[in-house]
């Protein structure tokens, strides 16, 4: 394996997506730096991309809280030395229920992890790549981000506020070559999907989605096709491309080249905006 100057850490890499980002990385030869509250969780991840030819540490802390974040950030200096790759897919699905019925200490705590913890990570580690004038910064988003999923209120407003920080930051950094995008999964079927079975009827249809999906596979994603969207999004591949959110089943990104990231970049492409005459018209002015 080719091993490159590149380090990243990922988020959330001890279980699904974030594991199965963390290997796609690890295949480029990118030096990673694996994170969860779960030991032995991040210790399985990373013995199995040793095994493969990679290079991977790990270090236990909770995302949503900023004295474990500044830790993390002086673990990845005292291993590495430097971050040029930032994958915050560490995420939690909270209560489930009726936003007047669910706990709200638990409402509350699905955005320190989720929203927070995203935060928290960027600003830990944006001010070396802003010193190093390049960064890749992706984000996780998907759920209800995009449309109301009733049940599901602090997952969805939590992953909105994603897409939104993305945007923003995209803005304030993009003069150092920083590209920060976020990345919609999918229904990818992993432990976070047994929380919707378990909620059953308070989750409404999500928990109908969910049982089709474990019993035929339908409407299903791959974590593996998400990892492959993270993996263009950090690559010279998508040089250009930022402030983005990108459904990874749905946007055929695997064919996007110069000429189409130009294009993209130019409009209100792939964003959280509202629709109206205003928007409208830069979309058909740019196609005319």
């Amino acid at each position: 394996m080719r091993l490159d100057e590149r380090v990243a850490v990922v988020t959330g890499g001890g279980r699904g997506i974030g594991a199965a980002a963390a290997h796609a990385l690890a295949r480029k030869g990118r030096r990673l730096l694996l994170v969860s509250r779960t030991e032995a969780e991040l210790q399985g991840v990373r013995e199995r991309i040793r095994a493969s030819g990679g290079v991977a540490e790990i270090a236990v802390a909770d995302v949503a809280d900023a004295h474990s974040v500044d830790q993390l950030a002086r673990r990845a200096h005292e291993v590495y030395g430097r971050v040029d790759i930032l994958v915050n897919a560490a995420g939690v699905l909270g209560p489930v229920g009726p936003a007047w019925q669910v706990d709200s200490t638990e409402w509350v705590r699905t955005l320190h992890v989720n929203l927070v913890g995203t935060f928290l990570c960027c600003r830990a580690f944006l001010p070396e790549m802003m010193q190093r004038r390049w960064g890749r910064v992706v984000n996780f988003s998907g759920g209800g981000a995009t449309s109301p999923l009733p049940g599901f209120s602090a997952y969805g407003a939590s992953k909105a506020a994603v897409v939104r920080l993305s945007e923003i930051l995209a803005e304030e950094v993009k003069e150092y070559d920083i590209q920060v995008n976020a990345v919609a999964p999918g229904l990818v079927d992993t432990r976070m999907q047994d929380g919707v079975l378990a909620a059953g009827d308070r989750a409404g249809g999500q928990f109908r989605r969910i049982q089709a999906l474990r019993s035929t596979g339908a409407g299903g994603a791959s974590a593996e096709l998400a990892a492959a969207l993270v993996d263009f999004l950090v690559s010279q591949q998508s040089a250009g491309l930022t402030g983005k959110l990108i459904a990874a089943p749905y946007d055929g990104w695997q064919q996007w080249d110069a000429a189409r990231i130009h294009e993209i970049m130019a409009g209100p492409w792939f964003t959280l905006r509202r629709i109206d005459p205003h928007t409208l018209q830069a979309v058909v002015t740019r196609q005319e």
